[in-house]
């Protein structure tokens, strides 16, 4: 069978419908280089990131909820807990928060490293303890402010890759041989640049569930399709969020939409499979976005592998077109 082709800030679902329901008309789904999350536009009766109007999602407020792949940095909901030490150190030795964030009342090295280099910076001259106080707090949002980033006093990927004090995250990604030209999975669809399959699939991370499913794991920007018998289908890179609104845990495809448009028409996101449902919008696994101009792609195979989306999951057209005859609606999703 032959495969088919920071700034978070609080979505304010206003009334003040107007002209704004004529730019929603085309879909509501922000890409990298967009605009800020309250330009998005809602629609009513239309789904919001589909061309055909099917899979629409509704909130219980009755509003139509966007695909998000725009610039919605959050980082209250991850956790403080210590990284591995495999994985809580930089290329060039420096040191590190040694978590996915820190923020106040969390202690230890990883503080005085963010206290370290906020005092680099001019933000910070009080001690360094180790503590995040009030005072470490203070300095932290008057660097987001300053830096153009979400403003909520949590260090997490965004603010501590601004400060230089984040973990090489190209050391947890596993990246395999390109295929042969034309390889097949065991389902007949072409692997891409990034795929593989079978025994040759990196392993599933640990505590990734069982039985049929996609896992998806942040930290190796890496899916994988495994089916009943636990059998790796098919395995490749993907480009997940800058941010930290992926939820781990198990979620459940609920909506699929061949085609999801951005917000101001200037983008296409093809096959478009959504399993998780947040308060401002809609994360899933789509294609590589299209500039509506001219159909030329927003990023390359070779950054696959790389966080750049503000929630949803990159993947390769062919991966892409895999996964959406793979994943029906109510296929078992899991995020590590």
């Amino acid at each position: 069978m032959s495969p088919a082709l920071d700034r978070r800030r609080p979505f304010a679902v206003g009334l003040a419908l107007g002209a704004v329901l004529l730019a929603a008309s085309v879909g509501a789904v922000m890409t990298a280089d967009d605009a800020p999350v309250e330009s998005l536009a809602i629609s009513a009766g239309v789904a919001s990131g589909s061309g055909n109007g099917e899979g629409a999602e509704i909130s219980p407020a009755g509003i139509v909820l966007p695909d998000l792949e725009g610039d919605l940095g959050q980082n209250e909901v991850e956790s403080t807990a210590p990284l591995e030490s495999a994985v809580s150190e930089r290329a060039d030795g420096g040191c590190t928060i040694g978590a996915k964030s820190i923020r106040l009342t969390s202690q230890g090295e990883g503080v005085e490293c963010l206290q370290k280099a906020l005092t680099d910076e001019g933000f910070y001259d009080g001690e360094i303890d180790g503590d995040f106080d009030d005072a470490t707090l203070r300095s932290v949002m008057a660097y987001q402010e300053q830096a153009g980033l979400f403003v909520d006093g949590v260090v997490g990927r965004e603010s501590a890759i601004q400060l230089a004090v984040w973990p090489d995250e190209e050391s947890f990604v596993v990246r395999t041989p390109p295929p042969p030209p034309n390889t097949l999975d065991s389902t007949g669809f072409y692997l891409s640049p990034v795929a593989t399959t079978g025994d040759d699939a990196p392993p599933l991370p640990v505590d990734s569930g069982s039985g049929r499913r996609v896992v998806y794991d942040r930290a190796g920007q890496r899916a994988w399709a495994v089916d009943a018998n636990e059998e790796i289908v098919r395995s490749w890179l993907v480009s997940g969020s800058k941010y930290s609104n992926e939820a781990p845990g198990t979620h459940t495809v609920y909506s699929k939409s061949e085609m999801s448009t951005a917000w101001n028409g200037k983008a296409f996101l093809p096959n478009m499979i959504r399993y998780q449902q947040t308060e401002i919008g809609h994360i899933g696994f789509h294609g590589i976005p299209r500039h509506v101009a001219d159909n030329a792609p927003y990023q390359t195979d070779d950054e696959l592998g790389t966080r750049l989306s503000g929630g949803c999951q990159r993947q390769n057209d062919l991966d892409a077109a895999f996964l959406w005859a793979w994943a029906d609606i109510g296929t078992t999703v899991v995020v590590t």
